[in-house]
């Protein structure tokens, strides 16, 4: 009996339990709306085999992608006042900042590692455009300071990735206080002589992208990525006039000057480490940057 139960009943079970199957087997293209098999997605590095759109990522899926052998250690982000005005529309907006806490296991819209890029040390900022739309508050704020202070510890670059909505209008004028704030992170960092390289993502819009996304050593850009401050429809709207074909994407900005290069998603990783040894020439050889 004993050998019936612990032997033949656990196989039989385990042949006819059910197996969990993912709700989100396919997911259609924006681009060409082709539908994608999600491990294939995957294995693509979530660009569209089809049409070459790049879909948007989190901010860990984003790190493992850019660091050597996806390999790298977060820091913990500077702890904040949760909810400084105690705001409140439809929602208390100290419910929607713990639920969006429980969907990503993440504090804010933020996440800051250190490893190495082409065998190079760097510290990465990236954001979580899921998190309450990337959105950039006090958290925001201080943790690009600590990233700053984290890169001139270790003697390395300061990699920011933005995907971001703006400002978080639920924490005011405090939020649009993030904007110079920002600044000063990457002006630490560059008053070292270090650089500060800015990979823009879609979307990248609002005051993120007047402030901390435009003021890179170097900018670069994911192809098809939006970005810009007002939205087309508004500038359409105001101005009265068409907007070109294109505009406010990443390949617009570049022929106009603003970015320095549009680089898909498979060659990021090794074009920033081609553009940090490079920058990293005739430097002390650095350790791995410790959080």
């Amino acid at each position: 009996m004993n050998w019936l139960t612990n032997f033949v009943l656990p196989k039989i079970r385990a042949v006819v339990a059910k197996k969990e199957v993912r709700d989100n087997l396919w997911q259609k293209c924006p681009g060409c709306e082709q539908m994608l098999y999600y491990r294939e997605l995957e294995t693509n590095l979530h660009v569209c085999r089809n049409c070459g759109h790049h879909l948007r990522i989190g901010a860990l899926e984003r790190l493992k992608i850019l660091f050597d052998e996806g390999a790298f250690e977060r820091s913990a982000l500077p702890e904040v006042l949760a909810d400084p005005l105690r705001f409140r529309d439809r929602r208390r907006y100290l419910d929607r900042l713990r639920e969006a806490q429980a969907n990503f296991g993440a504090s804010d819209a933020i996440a800051v590692a250190s490893g190495r890029i082409g065998g190079v040390p760097a510290v990465v900022a990236a954001f979580e455009f899921g998190f309450l739309g990337g959105s950039m508050g006090l958290a925001v704020g201080e943790a690009m300071l600590a990233a700053a202070d984290l890169a001139v510890k270790n003697e390395c670059a300061l990699i920011v990735v933005p995907a971001s909505g703006g400002a978080r209008m639920q924490e005011g004028v405090l939020s649009l206080m993030q904007m110079p704030r920002t600044i000063l992170a990457a002006d630490r960092v560059k008053e070292k002589g270090l650089p500060y390289i800015v990979v823009l993502t879609d979307p990248t819009t609002g005051g993120v992208s007047a402030s901390l996304a435009m003021v890179g050593d170097l900018i670069l850009a994911e192809p098809g990525a939006q970005i810009g401050f007002a939205g087309a429809r508004v500038i359409e709207e105001t101005i009265r006039e068409k907007l070109p074909d294109g505009f406010q994407r990443a390949e617009y900005l570049y022929e106009h000057g603003m970015v320095d290069l549009v680089v898909p998603r498979h060659e990021l990783a090794a074009v920033l480490g081609r553009l940090l040894g490079h920058l990293h020439k005739g430097r002390p050889q650095a350790a791995a940057p410790a959080s």
